[in-house]
């Protein structure tokens, strides 16, 4: 954290106000995110507030989704020193692993269980998806499995923001203690990237722009 808050302190006066917020915001939910290792429901949500406030922008739902691809395509693309890649493959391939063949972590399951979806369309939709994972894995593709990861982390977002969760539960604490490791990895090598490279990835103004109050 320490590193980060230098890099950006130093690097402020080259960049755009409209950047300087996004990462001033995301470095403050993440050094709170910190903080709470004893409350990974807590330290989940402080890390997520973290992530939409680096990358977040005022879209529909499927514009969203696009926004959230070329953010992390923008990020891979350059993340020249390999933190994603070793992130990823390395060091949280396993918790990752997990996270991905954890049917409660995906909302087709949840779809079905509310009777939103039958259940041969939950099971193809799984299958489907299970295969495209298989394949990034097999070729290493660090987009996609972004992609997906983040989906299932969508999930358990939702889980404890609309109060389909109860605190500390023990339903839930795997998959919520594998989130925060993998977003307590990743967010730091997003943030480092950013910083390294303002000019690629300052998206604007952010939701909430500062407001004076009269």
């Amino acid at each position: 954290m320490l590193l980060l808050e230098e890099i950006f302190k130093t690097k402020k006066i080259q960049q755009s106000d409209e950047f300087n917020l996004r990462i001033h915001r995301g470095l403050s939910w993440l050094k709170q995110a910190f903080l709470l290792d004893h409350d990974p429901d807590l330290q989940f949500i402080s890390l997520w507030i973290s992530f939409n406030a680096i990358y977040a922008q005022d879209l529909g739902q499927s514009q969203d989704k696009q926004s959230l691809r070329q953010f992390l395509h923008l990020i891979c693309q350059h993340d020249v020193d390999h933190r994603i890649y070793s992130i990823l493959w390395d060091k949280f391939s396993q918790a990752i692993r997990m996270l991905l063949d954890n049917q409660y972590t995906y909302q087709g399951y949840w779809d079905y269980q509310n009777k939103k979806i039958g259940l041969e369309v939950c099971k193809a939709q799984l299958e489907q998806e299970k295969k495209k994972v298989a394949k990034a894995l097999q070729q290493k593709h660090s987009v996609d499995i972004l992609l997906v990861l983040f989906n299932r982390l969508y999930t358990l977002r939702n889980q404890l923001m609309h109060g389909g969760s109860t605190y500390k539960s023990s339903l839930n604490r795997k998959q919520l203690q594998d989130g925060c490791q993998i977003l307590s990895a990743l967010l730091p090598a997003f943030l480092y990237i950013a910083l390294e490279n303002a000019d690629s990835l300052d998206l604007g103004k952010p939701f909430y722009p500062v407001a004076q109050v009269s």
